[in-house]
């Protein structure tokens, strides 16, 4: 197919040039892009197929950058990209040097804020809104939040602040009824009832519209009505959320009719006080794969397009991590799974299905998750947490409030530690083992392999004290023949120089080791608490490489940097880590940029100055 309408956009202004059979040509256009690059390249594609009417109306009805539009996460954002300008580029999206998955201001001054994350849009867009008033300049702030963002209670903060006070601020309710799982909770069933009651939101549109058209007294006769109305609405209609938080609720829309969607924004420019468009769309639509399945297609791997079956997927960590629950589920009543919107992305799907008074789905809600584990704990259960590396980052707060100062054996399972790939440095799980092992009480394991998995997550379901098991994303290696039921496991050489790692990070050390047999390397199989033997074992070498795959500051080869010192080590040691937020790249491309592959630990156990 080509791209006749797409290919010429070059900006916002160029799609408001269309007209309305134009329009839905472009869309057509658009969702076959998509679907061409994502299965190719992989990415998030049911939400982005969503989008594709929503994001044109909105570019038609503001003038980006002037208006900063901010999409939350950016699951939705492919669109947006493809109508500013970076059409040409598409087909690099999330490769190295290409296009990002999600908004990058120095990508384009069309991205006004970077998003990786859910739920903050709307404090985003609400802040860039007021620096605009506060420095004199024209243009508003609209943010693009899906129901599943809405979840995320950072989203209500940002609600409660933006609707107290005067202002033309706009909101987006893009309702497609997913997060990335199927949504759940009390926000999902109000929106439902507000789907099923139009009749009163298609009227009051059709009053506004018509006053606004009046001319000279038009938009002061609609304020006056609005005023009224607000005063006798309870009589005729219950308030929802968004109104009792200050905002001028507008909607359902159809989003997928570009037209309609104009007119409410259009609407939603007048009025003096923020306001909510609450949007209806379909995830993964004009895709009938994504369209049926829009859990299975929300980030997807390269994938045929004819039959919409993806590449022979191997069993992973996360396979792993969720059948071990589930075997030790069995014989005990008291394990419980809790996930963040994650249920099949952590491997949980059969742990849901098997034991579902012990399953809890709490949304987008990590802050909520690490607490609610707590009082499970507290309770008498023994909670497993499952979440990615960067999503535990947002319940770092309540991780030592709520868990650690209370002494609660919550366990929490780690998955995408380390450097996860194409989503680039919003997911990178560099961060959780220097911020965890700040916290008194904490114990940490970091397996290499499934069997070492296994193992700790037993071991964590034993214990009577705080502790996280982390593992990588994607599949191991080979498996050594070895024990690693040890604090640490020596793999012997000439005694001189010593090769420190863990997890995933061990498999390249042992293929360095096999090109240099004289080098000893030492792994960490529990990473946090340090074990006083394996400080007196390295006390032996006289040159000690430590190679980790996370954060350089405050990591596990800093401390042991620190407790060798301390003990007065007068060798040399070198710390290989990362140093730097780590940008979209192939995980084996990644970890070379980063100087952790096994060339990289040949060439610094040789004494290579340029390694």
């Amino acid at each position: 197919m080509e791209y006749e309408l797409l290919s010429k956009i070059k900006s916002p202004d160029d799609v408001k040039k269309l007209n309305d059979n134009e329009i839905l040509l472009l869309c057509g256009e658009i969702r076959d892009c998509i679907v061409k690059t994502v299965s190719k390249n992989g990415g998030h594609l049911a939400s982005n197929l969503g989008a594709v009417e929503l994001t044109v109306a909105l570019h038609r009805s503001f003038s980006s950058p002037d208006d900063a539009i901010i999409f939350d996460v950016g699951h939705q954002c492919y669109t947006h990209k493809l109508l500013t300008g970076r059409f040409e580029q598409f087909s690099s999206i999330r490769t190295e040097n290409g296009l990002s998955g999600y908004m990058r201001p120095d990508e384009s001054e069309h991205d006004p804020f970077i998003t990786g994350h859910s739920s903050n849009s709307i404090s985003a867009a609400y802040g860039i809104y007021r620096a605009k008033k506060l420095k004199g300049e024209n243009g508003t702030a609209v943010a693009v939040i899906g129901d599943g963002a809405m979840t995320g209670g950072m989203a209500y903060e940002a609600l409660n602040n933006a609707g107290s006070g005067r202002s033309n601020f706009i909101v987006v309710l893009n309702d497609n009824k997913m997060s990335i799982s199927r949504n759940v909770g009390a926000l999902a069933r109000s929106l439902t009832k507000m789907r099923n009651k139009p009749h009163y939101h298609h009227f009051k549109f059709a009053l506004s519209h018509f006053l606004l058209a009046i001319p000279l007294i038009g938009k002061p006769l609609n304020s006056a009505v609005y005023s009224l109305k607000e005063s006798v609405k309870g009589l005729v209609y219950k308030n929802n959320i968004f109104t009792a938080l200050g905002f001028n609720y507008l909607g359902p829309v159809d989003g997928h009719n570009v037209k309609a969607m104009e007119q409410l924004f259009k609407v939603a420019q007048t009025y003096s006080r923020p306001s909510l468009i609450h949007v209806i769309t379909t995830k993964g639509k004009g895709y009938s794969y994504a369209e049926s399945s829009p859990k299975s297609y929300h980030g997807v791997s390269p994938f045929d397009i004819d039959t919409g079956a993806a590449e022979s997927g191997k069993t992973t960590y996360s396979d792993i991590a969720g059948s071990t629950l589930c075997s030790l589920a069995e014989s005990d009543g008291k394990i419980c799974a809790i996930t963040a919107a994650m249920t099949s992305g952590t491997g949980l799907t059969e742990f849901a299905g098997r034991f579902k008074s012990r399953f809890f789905d709490v949304g987008i809600a990590e802050e909520h998750a690490v607490t609610f584990a707590a009082g499970l704990a507290r309770g008498g259960m023994k909670p497993f947490f499952v979440v990615y590396s960067s999503f535990l980052q947002r319940g770092f707060d309540q991780v030592i409030h709520d868990i650690a100062i209370g002494g609660f054996p919550v366990r929490l399972l780690i998955d995408r530690a380390g450097i996860v790939g194409e989503d680039g440095e919003t997911h990178q799980g560099l961060f959780d083992v220097a911020f965890l092992i700040t916290v008194p009480g904490m114990t940490v394991y970091s397996p290499c392999y499934y069997k070492e998995l296994r193992y700790d997550i037993k071991k964590a379901a034993e214990s009577e004290t705080f502790c996280a098991v982390r593992y990588p994303r994607g599949c191991e290696k080979q498996e050594p023949d070895a024990d690693f039921s040890d604090d640490y496991t020596v793999f012997g050489g000439n005694g001189k120089k010593a090769l420190v790692t863990y997890g995933r990070l061990f498999s390249n050390a042992l293929d360095a080791k096999e090109k240099c047999p004289e080098i000893t390397v030492i792994k960490l199989n529990k990473i946090y608490p340090l074990n006083d033997e394996f400080i007196k074992e390295l006390e032996k070498y006289s040159e000690i490489h430590f190679f980790e795959e996370g954060i350089r500051n405050g990591g596990i080869a800093e401390l042991t940097a620190a407790r060798l010192l301390e003990d007065g080590f007068e060798g040399k040691y070198k710390i290989h880590a990362v140093d730097k937020f780590v940008p979209t790249a192939a995980v084996s491309d990644a970890i070379k940029n980063c100087g952790l592959d096994t060339e990289s630990m040949i060439r610094a156990m040789a004494g290579d100055n340029n390694e």
